[in-house]
């Protein structure tokens, strides 16, 4: 079988190596890239040729070399990536992700889903549209009904409460802790309007 396929590509695909070649170089503009880029439409073409022959093999020649180029061009707008070849002179760690740092994640995940139902309801609101969904504070104000300045009040008691939770607080206690101080706030700030 691996014969006659080799017997096939040499008279149906190589034949048309000249023209294939004229075509990428009119089409690709990377001329640096046009011997690896013609070595992997034979690639494709061969492979897929393995699996079942083309009814027009020329017309697939080219249909592939179109794809790849395409495929190609679709690559580089979605990442920029430039090729590098050695990882330690970037002073990268690329680890795989142990049970332990899994593990590790998991239960700070569970600490801050605990954290995070500690928080006042309205407080919950503010920092699930802000920081889990990622709205505008604007937004957030007009949907909640409330001012621009009463969303960043709320988000910065959130994320104050739920560092204080991370630091070993007990959030019952840093919830009414935090009221305290917000009633003790408008106390001194209603003596300083009356004196």
């Amino acid at each position: 079988m691996k014969d006659s396929l080799d017997a096939w590509f040499a008279r149906e695909i190589l034949a048309h190596e000249r023209a294939l070649a004229y075509y990428l170089r009119r089409c690709w503009p990377h001329r640096e890239e046009l011997h690896d880029l013609r070595q992997e439409v034979y690639v494709r073409v061969y492979e897929a040729a393995g699996k079942a022959l083309p009814a027009a093999p020329k017309s697939f020649l080219f249909t592939t070399a179109r794809n790849l180029m395409a495929d190609r061009l679709r690559r580089s707008r979605v990442v920029s990536i430039d090729t590098v070849g050695d990882f330690e002179s970037l002073n990268v760690l690329v680890d795989e992700v142990s049970p332990e740092r899994w593990s590790s994640g998991r239960q700070t995940l569970k600490r801050l889903a605990e954290a995070f139902d500690h928080l006042p309801d309205r407080c919950r609101e503010v920092v699930w549209l802000r920081r889990v969904e990622e709205l505008p504070q604007k937004e957030v104000a007009m949907r909640l009904g409330i001012s621009e300045k009463t969303v960043e009040k709320h988000l910065a008691k959130g994320v104050r409460l739920i560092a204080g939770f991370f630091h070993g607080d007990d959030p019952v206690v840093a919830i009414q802790a935090d009221e305290l101080a917000a009633a003790d706030d408008g106390q001194a700030h209603g003596q300083q309007q009356a004196d």
